[in-house]
């Protein structure tokens, strides 16, 4: 886990800050967003990271090592389930924190830390489309070719068919006239041998 800053700890003991950042992913995942002090908010980023880049790697061993830092298994399977699948794409950075202004009552510094589920970046996403749109229509393209070619040489067979078709009966023709002619041709050889 990262180390803890030095000073005063959230809430006193290093036990208690543990659970304290445990509970506080815990709800960060469960709810996408969660309001907290800014303090807090920067604590639980690298930790909350932390645990997203284990649910992106998905193996058991993974998985239990979450599982021991967070009791909900129902929070644990949304964490690898959706979330993970949300930003897979994504090198990190996977939390953002705003600051909304101070508390009413003690006029603590407050932030808003949320997930974020989004692409990586619109531009990106819009490229990732049009090449896709690109490589659709290159295969579209090649399937349209594919076709006349396949066309013109079902035409050329049947050209060909025809053809032989065509030449088949004078083929038989010319051997009926041939075969009398050469039994002739036998025939007078036996004479003559007489």
């Amino acid at each position: 886990m990262p180390t803890p800053a030095k000073g005063p700890r959230l809430g006193g003991g290093a036990a208690h800050e543990r659970l304290m950042l445990a509970n506080l992913s815990a709800a960060l995942f469960e709810h996408k967003r969660i309001t907290t002090t800014v303090t807090k908010a920067k604590r639980l980023k690298p930790y909350a990271e932390r645990l997203v880049t284990f649910a992106k790697r998905g193996d058991l061993s993974s998985r239990r090592r979450v599982l021991g830092l967070i009791s909900n298994k129902g929070i644990v399977h949304e964490l690898f389930t959706d979330i993970a699948q949300a930003v897979e794409n994504r090198n990190g950075g996977y939390t953002r924190i705003t600051k909304i202004g101070n508390r009413k009552g003690d006029n603590a510094p407050m932030a808003v830390i949320e997930l974020v589920l989004e692409p990586v970046s619109a531009k990106q996403a819009v490229v990732a489309e049009a090449t896709s749109a690109a490589k659709r229509d290159a295969d579209k393209r090649d399937a349209d070719k594919a076709a006349p070619a396949a066309e013109t040489e079902a035409a050329e067979a049947e050209v060909v068919e025809t053809e032989a078709a065509e030449t088949a009966p004078e083929a038989e023709a010319a051997e009926t006239e041939e075969a009398p002619a050469a039994e002739e041709a036998a025939a007078k050889p036996e004479k003559d041998a007489k």
